[in-house]
Parts: structure tokens; sequence; C-alpha cells
């Protein structure tokens, strides 16, 4: 507090004319659409709300050079989100460019939301409007971790399976085979179902701790951020660990082998 105080910056008093600039563009926007202003009329946000009824907010920084220079645009975008700027422009036309970005980012969104709620998403736990990645859960420690495209939300997207070898490989299989069905006229969600032939676990009929187990080194769920995402092949155990736990585990023992950066041993529950 004592350094920030102590900057030139904040010493240097703003020109009337920011000021009188700044409120004068805030009341021809509209208050309705302002979510906060600081004290120092340095910071504002702005809320939006899209056609689809989401909610959405814009933080807009101002320097003293407004409105010959742009405010700093801060928004949760999974994309860039550059602003077009002329010093005779106002708040108005970043509030309608940041709309126009709204309604480009609509199918993304759409898509993800659907995903959100009607399948168990592992990670991330609370997903911002930036996320680009699901981690869905498939069955008892089998899942798939998605990544879209927010420009191209309806392809086929990154798609990674996780759990013991012997369940997600009928999985990958089947997906290879099949990619050439994907269509882009469907849901992301139902072309996965379709290509995948399988129902995801349903929020209505599942809890979550019914295809979640805890990490069999540590016992906890959550480690650092990380769910377990290592699996053992072996079909009669399965158990679950954490990548860093089994590396720790696995280090320690004379019986593993290590190639590049792959480190082969037992498993610490059934020793196969």
């Amino acid at each position: 507090e004592i350094a920030l105080k102590n900057t030139q910056d904040l010493h240097i008093p703003r020109p009337p004319e920011y000021y009188s600039c700044l409120v004068r563009d805030l009341e021809a926007l509209g208050w309705n659409k302002v979510a906060y202003v600081d004290t120092g009329l340095t910071t504002v946000k702005l809320k939006a709300e899209d056609s689809c009824g989401r909610q959405h907010v814009i933080t807009l920084k101002f320097n003293a050079k407004y409105p010959t220079e742009s405010p700093d645009c801060l928004v949760d975008f999974p994309v860039e989100f550059a602003i077009s700027w002329m010093p005779q422009n106002s708040l108005l036309d970043i509030y309608n460019q940041f709309l126009a970005a709204l309604e480009s980012l609509k199918e993304f969104w759409d898509a993800l939301d659907e995903i959100d709620e009607k399948t168990w998403v592992l990670e991330p736990e609370n997903p911002t409007r930036s996320a680009t990645r699901r981690r869905i859960a498939i069955g008892n420690n089998i899942s798939v971790n998605i990544e879209v495209d927010p420009r191209h939300p309806n392809m086929l997207p990154e798609c990674y399976f996780l759990g013991a070898d012997h369940a997600v490989n009928p999985l990958r299989t089947k997906l290879n085979n099949t990619m050439h069905l994907w269509d882009p006229d469907t849901s992301l969600l139902q072309n996965l179902k379709d290509l995948l032939e399988i129902d995801f676990p349903s929020r209505a009929v599942l809890e979550k701790s019914d295809f979640t187990k805890d990490c069999g080194i540590c016992y906890a769920y959550r480690l650092n951020g990380a769910t377990p995402d290592q699996v053992c092949d072996d079909p009669r155990c399965g158990q679950p660990f954490h990548q860093a736990c089994l590396y720790e585990w696995l280090q320690g023992l004379p019986t593993s082998r290590q190639s590049f950066n792959v480190i082969f041993g037992e498993c610490p529950y059934c020793n196969k």
C-alpha cells in the first residue's frame, strides 16, 4: 500500500475534461448498463445480456488521456477482444462492439452450456465463460477431455480419453471409425453421443460421487486443483491415482523403470 501511494501517477490529478467527458459518456450510455464505478472514476464495469439471457461484464480501465486514447477492456472471452477506437468515439461504441462480440460467441456458449447442464463435468469445477475445455464423465473412472474451438464450436473438438486402456481403447477406436459422420448442423453433445454410441451420465439420475473415486495414494479427490487422471489397467482393479502421486510413488520403488519421460512400475493396489 505504501509503494502504491508513492507512485507518481496517483499524485497527478486528471484534467477536469476527463471527468466531464467520462460522466457525459456514461449518461449517454445509460446508468442501467453500469455495474460498478470506482471512487476515482478510473475503472468502470458495464453489464450486458446476450440473446440467450446470459449475463456478461466488461471492465474498462481508463488512463488520463481518455477519450484520445481508448480504455483497456477486460472480458471473460475465449478469444481476444480488440476494440476499434477513434478519439471521437464514446463508451456507447465500445458497448456496441461488446454486444456484437457476445453474439459471435453465442453458438460456442450454447454448446458448452448444454454440456454443463446435461452431463457431469469433472473439470473445470466452476468453468468461466473463457474456458474452452471440459472433462466429461462417461462411467466409473472413465472420462473424455474435449477442447472446443470457440470460432467453430459445432466442429469435431479435440478429444482425449482418460481411464484404463481396456475401457477407453474401444471408445478411441469407435471415434476414429465414425468421425466422418460428424454433423455440423447437430449440437456438439448430440454428435458425441451419436459417434461414441453412448449416453453420458445424467445429472438427474446420478450423483457425482457415483463415478468419481479418490486417489489411491493420497486418499483425496482434488490435489492442487488436479483430479485423479491415471487408472490401473487391470480390469479387476481400476484404481485411479493423481499423476503427481503416482510418479512420486513409483520413483521410490526399486522395481520401477523409466524410459524418457515415461515411468513404468507396479500398481500400488494390485501390484500388477
